[in-house]
């Protein structure tokens, strides 16, 4: 069963589209299977991918909605070897038409159910709010990845979404939990960069990724091509970057993986 990771932040410009493309194409290109499900009415995801948002048959609105078959909505990313959940406009109006259907916060986990056997990793492009998409992506996932710029406004944000989190997690998503803080468009040789980085690692810890990733011209270029950056530029730090995170993303999971095998061992 798939891994499923929402990334998150109510903040805009942060890099959840750019690291949702490039970790999905990153984790592809070390043969995990992979979904990416733009949830974002923007759709940036979907183009960044190669695919027409403008001319989809059918989106992740219709199976949010009309619980159209999420098998028949995907789309394959070509050559990024992912394959997508696409999103355009028509979202914005699923924003108001979930509220009137039951269940409204399980939409996306119910299809995802029908899918998610299909995949190691399932990734979740949330919009830049807390709004009923993301609540929908959180009751979903099992982590939430928080992509973030080392500033000062950042760290106000992160406590609204973190008390977000664990609303979720204790009544309608017990599984979910933080999966990783993801520093973004870094420059160490920032003094706040390093002193919002230190704040982060004391208050958490061993969930603040090794990895960062830098400010890098070829991560803000790849969208208008159409290619996460790694085909586009696969020596670029940002290219990378996003490599060395999904390294780090399936050493922690073979981790967990194995104390939870030991864990079971010892309990028999």
């Amino acid at each position: 069963m798939a891994r499923i990771v929402a990334i998150a932040n109510q903040k805009g410009g942060v890099g959840k589209t750019t690291t949702c493309i490039n970790l999905a194409a990153s984790l592809a290109a070390m043969r995990q299977r992979v979904l990416l499900v733009d949830l974002d009415p923007q759709g940036n995801a979907t183009m960044g991918s190669g695919i027409d948002k403008h001319n989809l048959e059918h989106s992740i609105y219709d199976v949010l909605v009309h619980r159209f078959p999420t098998r028949q909505a995907i789309q394959h990313a070509g050559e990024a070897g992912y394959e997508v959940l696409p999103a355009n406009g028509d979202l914005t109006a699923a924003e108001v038409e979930l509220l009137q259907v039951a269940n409204m916060e399980q939409r996306l986990r119910s299809g995802l159910d029908e899918v998610a056997g299909n995949y190691d990793y399932v990734l979740i492009d949330c919009p830049p709010s807390l709004n009923m998409l993301t609540l929908n992506a959180m009751v979903a996932a099992d982590g939430v990845i928080i992509a973030m710029q080392c500033e000062y406004f950042a760290l106000e944000g992160l406590s609204a979404l973190v008390d977000t989190i664990q609303r979720v997690a204790e009544t309608v998503n017990p599984r979910l939990q933080i999966e990783g803080i993801l520093r973004t468009m870094y420059d160490p040789r920032n003094s706040l960069t390093n002193d919002v980085s230190a704040q982060l690692h004391n208050h958490f810890g061993e969930r603040v990724y090794r990895t960062v990733v830098p400010r890098n011209i070829r991560l803000a270029e790849a969208p208008s091509h159409g290619v996460p950056a790694m085909y586009y530029d696969k020596y670029s730090r940002g290219s990378k970057a996003y490599m060395a995170l999904a390294g780090e993303i399936i050493r922690r999971e073979e981790k967990l993986a194995q104390q939870a095998q030991a864990g079971a061992l010892a309990t028999e």
